[in-house]
């Protein structure tokens, strides 16, 4: 990375003198600043490309889905921001990633968006496509190369950042009318006020920019509008947003499918990086790295922090530190995902022998999960209920425990609302939506997410385990260090859960080949 924090060559410090605290974000090699200099650099460059391009894929079913969203909240004024860039560290910011809702209603998923807002106008009369709003998006225009930010501006400035696209260029590939950024207060201050005294209601996904945030709240409280009315009218407007992602568009299932596709070759890299993995003192980095080299070369990103997990680390459920080794004997989790450059991701866990061959009590343990997750498989139908998965899962985990001669209680007392005794073993749920978010759809209704029906169209998780901790005294010593997860992504269809991720093994013969055959 070229340096960004050096002292200015034309006007260095006095010896021993600091920069200013409140100055160091600004403290870089500055470019000449005379008229010569601005003349040069903005001359001899090729033309630009006329050329438009072509209509994105998804800009169609973007459309849909602001039709649908438009529907539900008529004659009130919409605003979604992308959110701006959120600084790493000083004057570094890190790698940009559009709010989900932002994403979904435009199709924009890449990183040239940083403060783009999409406001959905109210209309007098519904469009030709039957929508009652009309859509714009407030973007940052291109710098030419004839002002200062081309040069000048390590945030925005093409010569640091690379060519932006243009308006008309958003415009053609996404078929949202465009404007500039400048003009947003405008947009989103005009007639706003009181809906009952003539004024344009104004809902807003909030917490995404602090900057439309105040300019929302600035014009509420000049306009006498009922703030805390207005908080609970976004928080709907949030909500419907997040239910609209429940049921998945051809789009998105395609998006999914490629996110899992290049997760699959994610897990086929740690297969083959085992050998360095087990000679490395922090083997467990080596395997978050495969996947890694796989989310970023396949995909946009990981989709959330790899979970690398060997031994007794794999009962941690969120064991993102990935410092542990990796030895012979013990079973390795993976929970990783890629996230696709559309920002849609997978979610997958694979729990695998570091040898290659689970020992008999590991093969017990990794056999009730399996066990668990077919009858989870089962459950996810349409007609049922989303909560109906998990239980089908924990009703067979508590089987399995109680065979053991673990449970202190009966089966039925265990999965009782009274009892609960077997998820000292089982704490969190079975499954969850999966989409543009790894838990998607966080914001919707309880009864349309965990007490929902099951529709044609869902893509969730399905992903049961068991977890014994090293110094859990109610299990026998073999079953202690040993932790199990199953996780597959499942599309609900007429028949049932299609597994999407069926590309990796599932069993522990077919997961032992699979590994001898990427090892040979």
């Amino acid at each position: 990375m070229t340096s960004q924090n050096q002292t200015p060559a034309e006007t260095p410090l006095p010896e021993g003198e600091n920069q200013p605290l409140g100055e160091r974000v600004t403290n870089r090699s500055q470019p000449p600043r005379s008229a010569a200099f601005k003349e040069f650099i903005g001359s001899q460059w090729a033309p630009r490309s006329e050329q438009l391009p072509a209509r994105a894929e998804v800009a169609e079913a973007a459309a849909r889905r602001r039709a649908a969203i438009s529907a539900k909240f008529p004659g009130e004024r919409l605003v979604i921001p992308a959110g701006p860039l959120k600084v790493r560290s000083n004057d570094v910011d890190y790698r940009f990633r559009p709010h989900s809702a932002f994403a979904h209603l435009t199709g924009l998923g890449v990183d040239h968006e940083p403060d783009a807002v999409l406001v959905m106008e109210p209309l007098a009369e519904p469009a030709a496509d039957g929508s009652g709003h009309e859509a714009t998006l407030y973007f940052r225009p291109l710098a030419g190369r004839d002002t200062d930010q081309f040069y000048s501006d390590p945030r925005y400035g093409e010569f640091w950042v690379g060519p932006q696209p243009t308006l008309e260029e958003i415009h053609a590939e996404y078929g949202i009318a465009t404007a500039d950024l400048s003009e947003l207060e405008v947009a989103v201050t005009k007639n706003a006020g009181n809906r009952a005294l003539g004024g344009v209601q104004v809902r807003l996904v909030r917490e995404v920019d602090l900057n439309v945030d105040a300019l929302v709240d600035t014009s509420r409280y000049n306009t006498g509008v009922d703030l805390e009315q207005a908080d609970t009218q976004d928080a709907a407007l949030t909500e419907a947003l997040s239910e609209l992602r429940l049921i998945k568009d051809e789009v998105e299932v395609a998006n999914l499918r490629r996110a899992i596709a290049a997760t699959v070759t994610g897990f086929e890299n740690i297969i083959r990086a085992l050998p360095a993995a087990k000679a490395h003192r922090r083997g467990e980095r080596v395997v978050e790295t495969a996947f890694f080299s796989a989310a970023r070369t396949e995909g946009n990103d990981v989709g959330y922090e790899t979970i690398a997990a060997c031994g007794n680390n794999a009962t941690v459920l969120h064991w993102i530190r990935n410092d542990g080794t990796v030895r012979d004997g013990e079973l390795m989790l993976v929970d990783a995902g890629v996230e696709d450059d559309t920002l849609y991701t997978a979610d997958i866990t694979r729990t695998f022998p570091v040898d290659g061959t689970y020992t008999p009590v590991q093969k017990r343990i990794y056999d009730a999960v399996l066990t668990a997750s077919e009858a989870a498989f089962a459950a996810a139908k349409p007609g049922n209920r989303f909560r109906d998965v998990h239980a089908a899962a924990m009703r067979s985990l508590a089987e399995s425990l109680d065979s053991w001669g673990l449970l202190p209680v009966s089966v039925e007392e265990a999965v009782s609302d009274e009892g609960g005794q077997h998820r000292r073993w089982m704490p969190h749920g079975t499954s969850h939506h999966l989409g543009l978010d790894v838990h998607d759809c966080a914001q919707a209704k309880r009864e349309l997410y965990i007490d929902g029906i099951i529709e044609e169209g869902m893509v969730f998780t399905i992903e049961p385990g068991l977890y014994f901790k090293e110094d859990d005294l109610a299990v026998p010593e073999e079953y202690r260090g040993i932790g199990v997860r199953l996780e597959d992504d499942v599309l609900i269809t007429a028949d049932g859960a299609q597994n999407l991720t069926a590309a990796l093994p599932r069993t522990t013969e077919e997961i032992e080949a699979w590994m001898a055959e990427l090892a040979g």
